[in-house]
């Protein structure tokens, strides 16, 4: 299991999406294997975080498949910081989120190398931010995702190894409000209380969850004012929703504006800046036979699963791309000192992106 070693020598690379350096040398370690097996690489430069890297190989008449991955990890330097193992376990930052993923496609890709010598129409897109919301890769992975077939996506397998169909999609507002100060004691009646028409609206924001539906609406930060004794002026909120459905994502989107747009306390004015960060990923036929197809050709069942966090798999999906995701290892404790990452799954997770991707290979290879 030569591969555990490679992994290792990422893993101990710190690379926090905020340290360039190091993303930066996690992806100067990943084309040094990638460009042994004939890809070429494009290099999108930034000069605040790491660069995003695309290893591009041979092309013919055919499907073209992405796989894609992420170099960054969440952890600063000197928070969690090196690589052990036991006789079932790998511990360190990124052994599941998502270097392991990696490891996972750049082992398959050898093995088709291996024994072909080329590879044709299979692309590896490794950015350097996907663990603060892909703000900056964002825009390259859309414009490529317009290029591709299928789409494979390397964040950690299920427990009982499922791959993942469907993610919550995620959006976010910032929502600003403006008072009147005034002194609370002896001129309250010529104030205006923006911290009080905040808190109206955080329980207006929370009635649209909709649990049933997949809807969660949290406003997870609030602030306001300027002191005790004086009427709030201002009042500041930051809200993220989730959604399992466009019409949820329509509905919800629509009644923020509503009620961001009526003053429950008269006098205040508030707007509401907001994106999408990432559409949601919703299952589909296409995944579906997809996988009924894969259970054919590595003779066994594929489990599937939906989840609530979101990966770049998001931002592919939403450009009509069969994607899948969940090909990297199992793994617990991700984004805490307790990540791990097991043995025993890269072996298989390995094993059936072998099959899969070889089968595509197959076509290019006939005598």
């Amino acid at each position: 299991m030569g591969y555990l070693e490679d992994l290792e020598k990422i893993v101990i690379i710190n690379s926090h999406t905020q340290n360039k350096h190091g993303v930066d040398e996690v992806g100067n370690v990943m084309s040094s294997w990638l460009l042994e097996l004939g890809f070429k690489k494009e290099t999108f430069k930034r000069e605040l975080i790491g660069d995003h890297l695309l290893f591009k190989s041979n092309q013919k008449e055919g499907p073209r498949i992405l796989l894609l991955g992420h170099n960054d990890t969440v952890f600063p330097k000197g928070y969690f910081e090196g690589f052990t193992q036991d006789e079932n376990w790998i511990y360190g930052p990124g052994v599941c989120d998502m270097k392991g993923g990696n490891v996972v496609a750049l082992e398959a890709l050898r093995n088709i190398f291996k024994n072909n010598g080329e590879i044709f129409n299979i692309d590896f897109l490794l950015v350097s931010d996907e663990e603060t919301g892909s703000d900056d890769s964002k825009e390259i992975t859309s414009e490529l995702a317009k290029n591709y077939d299928y789409c494979f996506v390397f964040e950690a397998a299920g427990k009982d190894l499922e791959l993942v169909t469907a993610r919550k999609g995620v959006g976010r507002y910032i929502i600003k409000i403006e008072g009147k100060a005034s002194h609370a004691g002896t001129s309250y009646e010529k104030g205006i209380n923006a911290n009080l028409e905040g808190a109206i609206k955080l329980q207006k924001y929370s009635e649209l969850i909709n649990l049933k539906e997949g809807s969660i609406v949290n406003v997870g930060k609030f602030e306001g004012g300027i002191g005790i004794n004086t009427v709030s002026p201002h009042c500041e909120m930051m809200m993220e929703f989730r959604f399992d459905k466009k019409s949820e994502k329509k509905r919800i989107m629509n009644e923020v504006e509503k009620i961001t747009n009526t003053s429950f306390v008269e006098g205040t004015k508030s707007t509401a800046d907001g994106i999408i960060q990432r559409d949601v990923m919703e299952e589909n036929e296409k995944q579906l036979q997809l996988v009924q197809f894969f259970e054919t050709l590595t003779k066994s069942k594929i489990p599937l699963e939906s989840r609530g966090g979101v990966s770049d798999a998001n931002i592919v999906s939403s450009f009509g791309v069969t994607t899948l995701d969940g090909f990297g290892p199992y793994g617990d404790g991700d984004h805490t000192k307790k990540e791990r990452a097991l043995k025993s799954s890269f072996e298989q997770r390995i094993g059936m992106m072998t099959t899969i991707l070889s089968h595509y290979q197959e076509v290019f290879f006939k005598d």
